[in-house]
């Protein structure tokens, strides 16, 4: 497992996880109390926490199929976003292996007769697995080529 102290080592991670799989990644950053999104209420020119620490944030989207961004929160936790479908709180040190699982054929879909539903599941590592509900308006041709 990567242990990814800061937003920018993240990021170096996630250029070369992008490299690993041929896929073009576009980066932006947020940096500042009054630019993170999970800052609002910091206030027009407040750059820093109370703390005196410069929050820093950033979003990347990577070219390709299956559809996939990351946006990686400056208290160690990032939002995947495959095909439209949100897994929050994904732990900062468990984004490579969550995209590597993504990228390398693992994730799947199942699905359930009764009632109906669909769900993500990421495998990672420790016989582990991420789970998340996709709604069916959002099945895309990739989410429904992988269901079991």
């Amino acid at each position: 497992m990567d242990h990814l102290p800061t937003t920018e080592a993240a990021v170096t991670v996630l250029r070369a996880i992008a490299a690993e799989h041929a896929r073009e990644i576009e980066v932006t950053h947020d940096i500042g109390a009054d630019q993170t999104s999970r800052r609002t209420a910091a206030g027009v020119g407040v750059t820093t926490d109370a703390d005196g620490t410069l929050p820093h944030e950033a979003y990347a989207e990577f070219g390709g199929v299956p559809r996939v961004s990351v946006r990686l929160f400056p208290e160690d936790d990032a939002l995947i976003t495959v095909e439209g479908v949100e897994c929050h709180d994904i732990p900062r040190d468990e984004v490579p292996a969550f995209l590597r699982s993504v990228f390398g054929g693992l994730a799947y879909v199942t699905a359930r007769r009764f009632p109906p539903g669909y769900r993500l599941v990421v495998p990672l590592p420790g016989d582990r697995a991420h789970k998340e509900p996709v709604p069916m308006f959002l099945l895309s041709p990739w989410l429904s080529g992988r269901v079991r």
